[in-house]
């Protein structure tokens, strides 16, 4: 069993519109400049990562981690915490979550569920690809 060294953090609450915080690349560099090693990415945000391309591409992954390698830092898990929510909303909440998926589906529960149900699914193919045997999510709203 592989065990990491070092302190890990999550991404999204960093992420933003002003370097160093809008890229993956630069958000990396900084966590490890800050002596981070390990880094946990959020799924919905694609200056991260390629949700659909990582699920599809073995090498898109390599590549992922093979760049963050460089910079020091690992993955340690993919988050799906927003879609996540999507999968079972009390309708009483529906609105509050509409936000967490797709703007287009806003007031369609089902579509949300679906599409979020396929965002968990792709997020488990991308932790294979990845060779990542853990993963972060809420499961329902």
């Amino acid at each position: 069993m592989k065990t990491m060294k070092g302190p890990g953090i999550f991404l999204a609450q960093f992420m933003g519109d002003q370097a160093p915080f809008n890229s993956l690349d630069t958000i990396a560099n900084y966590m490890a400049d800050l002596g981070y090693k390990g880094i946990q990415l959020p799924t919905w945000d694609p200056r991260v990562i390629d949700l659909q391309q990582a699920a599809d591409s073995k090498t898109y992954c390599d590549d992922l981690k093979g760049k963050l390698g460089d910079i020091g830092v690992e993955i340690t898990e993919l988050s799906t915490h927003l879609q996540g929510q999507l999968v079972a909303v009390h309708p009483a909440y529906g609105a509050m979550f509409d936000g967490f998926g797709p703007a287009e589906l806003a007031g369609k529960p089902k579509d949300q569920q679906a599409w979020a149900t396929n965002q968990l699914m792709l997020a488990a193919k991308a932790s294979q690809n990845l060779g990542l045997t853990s993963h972060v999510s809420f499961t329902g709203a």
